[in-house]
Formats: structure tokens, sequence, C-alpha cells
């Protein structure tokens, strides 16, 4: 989901890896361990959680996660939390970090001390405020000054405890004054409008009494200032919670009598910075957060169509995507939007058959054929998760789910067995294990996706066509991949391909890891397989899987697999499991008289049908077929003074259900679209808010089957070819292709020097994989100058931008650090040109 700009889309992601935490303090009690996990908070939002590890000061949680950002942000924040069972889980520290921050950390192992976390440092939310200074003439004829200060609205505020019900206080406060004033409280909402204006004498008539030892007639008024305070009105016998506050000096009516601006709140400084932060221990954190400035598709063509030629250009090696390839640091960070491209394009299959080939060209060894971390790997390990991530889930999952619910010790190494463990029963639990995984596996072939199968048929071709000598190579080639990179790393971790949603439990991941090691052997088809085990009790454990039935059901599923034409007409698509999860959903009223009150209920959504359940595992109370599904759509707040709402749109009515966050409801209205978007009977119109009291409240249309008064928005194509936004794609590979514009100059340097000089190269020039200087040379100069117009019309985009901006507008507001550091940039970037 991207924010709009003039002219521009901005595109937010965040990766993280949360490794470890360390030193925590102990608990004030007999044991003194902790049962600890961790939150990820865009602000106070919480986006994810890890699981829970018990009995632990330095708990490793070993945790990715990914998310597209879909609203604006100030902090990326973590919370260590201690997990009560009588009481709520209590906050032991937090990692905050500034937006404008994220870069210094980027993609970089840092431990972070934690911070104490008082409820006058938790603010989020910004405050639109306006200022109005006027002269006031008595009836005695004296002048007076009075202040009007007018709250508008707020936008933004935290949700505490499950409620916002905010209401503001506004005081004129001076070094001899402090008059306080209190808006009304607005109920069940985080995006208040106030509208209310309130006065406060400035100065005062000559006349005023003396008696008292303020004399605001002679008080400065540079000296005043305005303060607001935002404010929870709670039930709880502990008082209003505090949300934040913004402070604005009375000077700024200097130049003009009226004052009009949107503030960040502030958090306010209660002393608490004293406490040492080393007191509560540190955590570790790899974050890597991307910001994508995308034009619109015109501007992207001349670097499209360059790297669209790749796998048509002789040598590959001379085409912009292989180049890419060369002067990344990591081949990962090119095969990424790489694939993604091409896949949007359909032309994924000839560019890996191209890169491929010439690998494969350049091979010595049978043995150690796509074995090393070349782009060629990197882009099938790629496409495989791209396109074989529902074919994993319906290969893998439910026996992964059986292995982790039922616990069946399967230590075979003598040296870790636990006490009252038999080995020969431990070996049999294991064997079952593995005899189950390798058969869902080796009959799954018909399931495979058809690029994967298609990039396997071109490996497969190629490897039998250089090494003819080889009959096995064929099957090694594929099964390089399809075993040793896709299954095998799916059932060791099964977390990061998401068939569990944590970490196993050490028990659980010692089994895992003893059947993907077996799996990946059987899957290997080497000559002497007990002898490529470097341990004597996985070579003694193998020997029951020695058989030649076992190597015959690999040969024939990798054949399936790489079969050109590859079809067969009795496969019956299976249910996928697309995603799961509870949410809040609202009764639809399908009874005459039953209450439409609000559920917690178990989401379950596959490629056939959309269900909700009391709880996982139940039956189905209702179930919504894909079909059947009209439109996925937001649903405005307003309706039910609730957020992170959407509707799923049917024939008689619509589900109105409520995530858990933003990046949930996202995620649930992508995935839906995506999987109905093909429906025939798709709405083109819908209604924003819901059907309330008779009427809809966004068009107030009394009949419940009044057409929609809102355009559907465009939704996500069901097909992977079409489900990625080639223009966002072209934009990193630009991105990337700056960033190490310098390779790319030494890399044309590297193509001189190759071609009026056959000696000895410069060390630098020889990481460079270059066949045809000449061609080479001739991409280079294509790339570097259409990288460089980009740049160009990003840094025309930023001016243009730089002039129009106002700071202290709503989308700018004052306190915000991120756009104040951009003018700083903007201010020496202009100052250089001058």
């Amino acid at each position: 989901m991207a924010v709009e700009e003039e002219g521009l889309r901005v595109f937010q992601s965040v990766k993280i890896k949360i490794g470890e935490a360390k030193n925590l303090p102990t608990y004030p009690g007999p044991n003194k361990m902790r049962d600890c996990y961790c939150t990820v908070n865009l602000d106070q939002e919480e986006v994810f959680r890890t699981k829970i590890v018990e009995k632990s000061l330095c708990p490793f949680y070993g945790e990715d996660f990914y998310c597209e950002i879909p609203r604006s942000f100030r902090h990326l924040s973590f919370y260590i939390f201690d997990r009560d069972v009588f009481r709520r889980d209590s906050i032991i520290g937090k990692v905050a970090i500034q937006k404008e921050d994220l870069q210094k950390y980027h993609n970089r192992d840092t431990w972070f001390q934690l911070q104490h976390v008082d409820a006058d440092s938790e603010v989020q939310g910004k405050v639109h405020l306006e200022l109005r200074l006027s002269e006031v003439i008595t009836d005695t004829g004296v002048v007076c000054h009075k202040l009007a200060a007018r709250i508008l609205e707020c936008q933004g505020l935290p949700i505490v405890n499950g409620q916002c019900d905010p209401y503001a206080t506004v005081t004129l406060a001076g070094p001899y004054r402090s008059e306080a004033k209190k808006t009304k409280v607005k109920k069940k909402t985080n995006n208040p409008q106030f509208d209310e204006v309130f006065y406060f004498e400035v100065t005062r008539p000559c006349s005023y009494s003396r008696k008292s030892h303020f004399d605001f007639e002679e008080e400065d008024v540079d000296k005043l200032e305005i303060r607001v305070d935002l404010w929870n009105a709670s039930n709880l016998k502990f008082g209003d919670e505090f949300l934040g506050e913004l402070r604005i000096p009375l000077k700024v009516l200097r130049q003009s009598s009226s004052y009009e601006a949107w503030y960040f709140l502030q958090p306010r400084d209660n002393g608490s910075k004293s406490l040492k932060p080393g007191d509560l221990g540190s955590l570790r954190l790899n974050v890597v957060y991307t910001e994508d400035h995308v034009f619109s598709s015109d501007y992207y063509s001349p670097l499209r169509d360059l790297l669209l030629k790749s796998a048509d250009v002789e040598p590959v090696s001379a085409s912009t995507a292989h180049i890419l390839g060369e002067v990344c640091r990591e081949k990962q960070e090119a095969a990424i939007p790489l694939v993604r491209l091409f896949l949007h394009y359909g032309r994924v299959v000839p560019f890996i058959s191209a890169i491929a080939n010439a690998e494969v060209r350049r091979t010595q060894d049978p043995n150690t054929i796509f074995r090393g971390n070349s782009l060629t790997s990197k882009c099938i390990d790629e496409t495989m998760k791209l396109a074989g991530m529902h074919y994993l889930h319906v290969t893998l999952k439910p026996t992964i789910e059986e292995i982790c619910q039922s616990h069946k010790p399967c230590e075979i190494d003598p040296v870790k067995l636990k006490d009252g463990e038999n080995l020969e029963n431990n070996m049999e639990n294991l064997r079952q294990y593995v005899d189950r995984i390798f058969n869902v596996i080796t009959k799954s072939g018909v399931s495979c996706p058809t690029v994967m199968c298609d990039i396997f048929f071109s490996l497969r071709e190629a490897a039998a066509k250089r090494f003819q000598d080889d009959l096995d190579v064929r099957y090694t080639a594929v099964s390089s991949f399809i075993f040793l990179r896709f299954f095998a790393p799916a059932i060791l971790s099964p977390n990061l391909f998401q068939l569990t949603p944590h970490h196993t439990d050490p028990q659980t991941s010692r089994t895992l890891t003893l059947i993907s090691k077996t799996i990946q052997t059987l899957g290997s088809l080497s000559k002497s397989k007990s002898a490529s085990f470097k341990e004597s009790y996985m070579a003694a454990f193998y020997e029951f899987f020695n058989e030649q039935k076992y190597a015959d059901a690999v040969k024939n599923f990798l054949d399936l697999i790489s079969s050109s034409g590859r079809r067969d007409p009795k496969s019956v698509e299976q249910p996928i499991l697309l995603k799961e999860g509870f949410m809040i959903k609202r009764a639809q009223g399908r009874k005459r008289f039953g209450m439409k009150n609000f559920k917690k209920r178990w989401f379950r959504l596959t490629n056939h049908e959309f269900t909700y359940q009391k709880s996982k595992g139940d039956q189905p109370l209702y179930s919504i077929p894909i079909e059947n599904i009209l439109a996925v759509e937001k649903l405005e707040e307003e309706s039910f003074k609730m957020k992170n709402m959407f509707q799923v749109i049917q024939p008689e009515r619509a589900l109105y259900i409520q995530a858990n966050n933003c990046v949930e409801a996202k995620a649930w209205i992508d995935i839906l679209t995506k999987v109905s978007q093909c429906n025939q009977k798709r709405l083109t119109v819908y209604h924003p808010s819901a059907y309330l009291n008779g009427h809809w409240l966004c068009c107030r249309a009394s009949s419940d089957t009044a057409p929609g008064c809102s355009p559907c928005t465009g939704g996500l194509p069901a097909n992977i070819q079409l489900d990625i936004d080639g223009d966002r794609e072209t934009e990193r590979i630009y991105s990337l292709f700056n960033l190490y514009m310098s390779k790319l100059e030494k890399m044309q340097e590297a193509c001189g020097s190759r071609s009026v000089y056959d000696g000895p190269e410069q060390e630098e020039y020889l990481t460079f994989v270059i066949d045809d200087p000449q061609e080479t040379y001739k991409t280079l100069k294509q790339v570097i100058a259409r990288v460089g117009a980009l740049e160009q019309e990003h840094a025309q985009y930023k001016r243009d931008k730089f002039k129009k901006t106002k700071y202290g507008s709503q989308e700018h507001p004052i306190g915000d650090k991120s756009f104040q550091s951009y003018i700083r940039q903007q201010s020496e970037v202009s100052t250089h040109s001058i």
C-alpha cells in the first residue's frame, strides 16, 4: 500500500531480525527468572510479537519479521514484556528508533540498551491549533489584549487499554500565572474533532487591582506560553492517562496576530532520565528499512527495456541484469528485484535459463554444479520462495504441525539421550517422520508450480548437455535446488517459511534438524550416502534408507518436475490454506431478531472459501465461497468508532471485520482481494461506511440495497506474474545501480583495459565476469546514462517539493524531525548549487 504524493507513490517496508536480549533485571522473587517476549510497534501500535522464552534473563528469540508499512510513523519501537499469569504483563524496557535514524542501523546487527518506559514518554499523534491575539477596548475605553486559542482536531492518538476517549486542556502559563481550560471528552475515537475556542486575557487594563503580587500589564508577553495537554478519560481509579503535550511560546505572534499550524505531540520530562539505562539489559536487532519513491511507469521505460532484454543479450554476462549482480555487494540484493520484475513481465524462465547455461559452461566439476552463491542460485531461490510458497505449505505443513504438537522423542545421538529414553524407540519415531515427509514430497510432483518446472527443465537440459558422461547430473542439477535449497531449509527452520508462527522448542528443533539432514541426503542421490555424514549415529540411522526404492522415488519425482509439458489430467486442485488467525467480526444480521454485536472468531482463508469458527480446529460457523466475494474494502473508522476495520462484501450483505493492527488489516485485505480478483461479478462501486439505523452513513441512502457511492480500489490481480508492482521493482534496481555507481565505473575501466591490453589485470578488475568487453562496455554506458536521467528526475522532484512544502502543515507538523533533516539537506544542496 503506497502513500500517494503529487505524481509519486511512496512505499515503506521493514525487515527485522530480533536476535536476543541480555542481562535483563532479575525477577524480585525466589527463582529470579522471567518469561519474556518482545513486541514490534509502529509508534504505540503492536504489529508483531515473538514467542515467550521461559525462565531466562538472556532470552534468545531468533525471529524474523517483514511488513509493508501502510501509514506514516515516527518511531519503530521494541518492547520487552515479562509474562504475568495473574495480572497484566509488565514492561521491562523498550528500544525506540526514530524513523530518521533507521538508516544509521541499516542491515547491521546492533545491540541497543533498553530504556525505561513510563506513561509520560509514550506519546504519538498530532494536534491542529490556531492562536489569535487581538486588542479589545473595554467599556471605559482602555485597551487590553486577549488571546483566542482554538483547538481544532487531533489525529493518530494512541489507543490505551483498548479504548480512546480523549480531551484536551489548554493552559496559558507564565512566570507569575497559570490559567487552564478544558475541552469536552470525545468518546471512542483517536481522531477527535474538538473545534473549541478558549479566550485568555494576556494584559489587563490599568484600573486592575494592584493589591495582588501579579502586575499583568507589565508582564512580558514573550515569557508566556500556551500548553496543550491531551488526556484519555479513564474510568479506572488510577486517573486519566497522559497522551502527550505541546508548548508554544506566544512570541510566535510577534510577526502576525494569528498563527495556525499542526504540531506533533511531545513527551513531558518527568525526571526519569536520571535512571541508568544499563540497568535494564540490552537487545540485539537487525533492521532494514526501505522507502521507495516511485514515479509513473513512463519514467522507468528506458531502464526497464534494457533489463527485460537481458535474456536475449549475447553473451548474457553483458546484459543489464547480469551486470547488476556483478556490482552489488551481495547477489541476493540484485536477485530479489530482478526476479520480481521478470515474474511480472513473464520473462523469469528465459532469463534464469540464460544465466544458468552460462554458469554451467563455466563449471568444471559436475559435483559442484549450482553449489555456490551465484546470481543463478539466488534468482532460483527467490523464484521458489515467490512461486512455491503455497506448494510448500500444502506439501509440508500438516506433517510439520503434527511433529510440533506430538513431541515424540527422536534423539539418536547416544551422548544426548535423556534419562528414560530408548535409542531403538527414538530411531523408530524418527524413521516414521522421515518416511512421512519423504513420501509427501516425492508424491507432490503434480502440484509443483509450472514456473518452477520450466526452470528445472532448463537446468536439467543444460547440465546433461555439458556433462554427457555423467548420467546422474540431470538429477543432481535439479535436486540441488528442490531438496537442498527448498524442502530441507523449510524443514530445518519452518518459521522462516511461515510453516510455524515462531521458532520451535529445542526438542522439536533437534528432531527437525535430524529429519532435514536425512531428507537432504536422500534427495542428493550421492554415491556413498553413509559416508556423507560426519556423525557415526547418522550413518547408522541412514542404513534404514539404503534401499533402491528411495533412489527410484527421488528420480521419478525429479523426472516429473523437470519434464517439458508436465501435466496430470487426474490432478484435482486441493484447498490451499492462504491465511488464518483471530479477528473480531460484527454479526451479519442473518437472524431477523438477532443482536448485531461484535465477537472474536478464528478466520480461515483457502483458495476455495473464507470461513470463521469459534476457535481453531472447530467446525465453521459460516462460510463464504470465494466466488461470492464481490469486493474487499476498508471500512471508515466513524462507522463503529473502531480502527483497522474492513468489509467483505457478498451478494446479500457485508461482513464487517476488525483486524488486530494496521499491518494485519492490510495483509487480510490484500490476500482476500487477490484470491477473489477474477470473480465475474466483482463490484465497481461500494459503500465506504456501514449501513446503520436505516441508512448508509456515507451517502445517507435509505435502502440497504442502494448501489455504492465510491469506486472500488484497484486491488491485486490473482496471477503471480501480475501480483508485483513492476515500477516499484525497477525503482529498486535503479536505487541499487545508483548506490553502486562507483563499481559500474570500475567495470567500465575493466572493459577498456581488457579491450586494449591482454596481459595481467589489476586485482580490482578480476572480480568482474566479463566475457565480451565491447558488448559489456556498450551496456554499461547505456545503464549509466539511464540511471543518471532517473537521478535527475528524483533531484528535480525533491527541489519542487521543497519549494511547495510548508513546515507546520498536516503532512509535516512542527516537531517532524525527518522533515527538519530534509530541509537541512535541501538547504545544503541549494547552497552548493549556487
